[in-house]
């Protein structure tokens, strides 16, 4: 990955990556007019907008660029895995650090939280999201001794991966090509050997691709996949019944009664279910309803914190339309105003400010309680979901 050697090296390296990073220029025409104009983003998905939108697209994309002068100045400074040396598990105590290892672990939290610069993104996420780790406790053939293995086998999860390969993030100029789509494919059904209680779930193929388009490699991808779904994220938020994503609905109802009173109030009022938004948002993780570069600068800060960053966001997108949305008048207009907030939320950084310093902070402990707290709910809800279909299903046969 890395060109030349030494400090050297590294400016070169550093400089071809600003090159990588091009300015958006609408035509004239367009911007005189105001027009809605297409163009590609980063990872090469089709994105719509004005020219409002382009001019915070290219801001963030300046922001970007000064992010990786950091990053590299960091790796010429420090070293290649510097980052490696300030990571600190949450399960350590942090009165057990010695003080320069805290200040450094403060130090990549909040530069993390600034960004990842694209082309570093891959080789820090496999390795501060425990992936390395977990790929490292098997032989170094696992993955190519398991996709032959299940290379013929045909099940109700493979099928269901056909059925959606052709559309997941259709138009992409890799992904939805024979090429891709094989790749993508051999992801999921290796994964769904590899878990059978979850299998494959739709939300999965998103997840997926987007961690192809970022890892490069099929197998990075497949192992920052088994990390999302087998260390990061709740468990069972993927399996048959999707209990886990339904305690996860449940939380974040109950945190949006705490940290937006006033919204939810109102949606209360209106009888809006926040699961008709906040189902795709946690089994999507944000990849089908958020810009990509904004998704990605979601999940830079997921694989290092954790899960309780998807209720931040999540929060912080109702909390940025409070205004909004405290003037609807029905179910649709709520759906509408989230949607399109969403649809060009091009500025990430305006996301997680409002994520991490208007929500406030947000402890890993004090959610796992709400979750243990609301599963016995759930599990009734959705035991008395099957009882009703088992006897719908005996009054027509008899």
């Amino acid at each position: 990955m890395y060109g030349g050697s030494g400090v050297q090296g590294k400016r070169d390296m550093a400089m071809e990556y600003e090159a990588q990073i091009p300015v958006l220029r609408p035509s004239i025409h367009s911007r005189r007019a105001n027009m809605m104009v297409k163009f590609q983003d980063l990872y090469e998905f089709t994105v719509e907008g004005n020219v409002d939108d382009v001019n915070v697209l290219n801001e963030v994309r300046e922001k970007v660029r000064h992010q990786g002068k950091v990053w590299w100045a960091l790796e010429a400074d420090k070293g290649a895995n510097w980052y490696l040396e300030s990571f600190v598990p949450s399960t350590l105590l942090k009165s057990s650090l010695k003080f320069s290892t805290l200040v450094n672990a403060i130090t990549l939290k909040k530069l993390i939280r600034k960004g990842i610069p694209p082309n570093l993104r891959p080789k820090v996420w496999f390795s501060l999201s425990g992936a390395a780790k977990k790929k490292s406790t098997v032989p170094d053939s696992y993955y190519n001794d398991l996709i032959s293995a299940v290379e013929h086998k045909v099940t109700p999860a493979t099928k269901q991966i056909d059925h959606d390969l052709p559309r997941t993030f259709p138009g992409h100029p890799w992904l939805d090509t024979p090429e891709g789509h094989a790749s993508l494919r051999r992801v999921l059904v290796g994964y769904s050997f590899r878990d059978s209680d979850v299998g494959y779930c739709q939300g999965l193929n998103y997840v997926a691709a987007l961690l192809l388009v970022v890892m490069k490699t099929e197998e990075e991808a497949f192992w920052m996949l088994a990390v999302l779904l087998e260390n990061v994220l709740v468990s069972d938020c993927y399996t048959t019944n999707l209990s886990g994503c339904h305690v996860e609905q449940r939380v974040f109802k109950d945190l949006l009664t705490k940290k937006c009173p006033r919204i939810a109030a109102h949606l209360g009022a209106l009888e809006f279910d926040v699961s008709l938004v906040c189902t795709e948002w946690f089994l999507c993780l944000f990849s089908k309803s958020l810009p990509s570069e904004t998704t990605l600068r979601v999940w830079d800060v997921l694989f290092y914190e954790g899960a309780k960053v998807l209720f931040s966001v999540a929060l912080a997108i109702f909390k940025m339309n409070e205004e909004e949305l405290l003037v609807t008048h029905h179910v649709g207009d709520v759906i509408n105003v989230i949607q399109r907030s969403t649809h060009y939320l091009f500025d990430p950084d305006e996301l997680l400010t409002v994520a991490f310093e208007k929500i406030g902070f947000m402890i890993t402990t004090n959610i796992s309680k709400q979750r243990k707290k609301q599963e016995p709910a759930v599990m009734a809800a959705l035991d008395q979901r099957i009882r009703r279909l088992n006897s719908l299903n005996d009054d027509e046969k008899s």
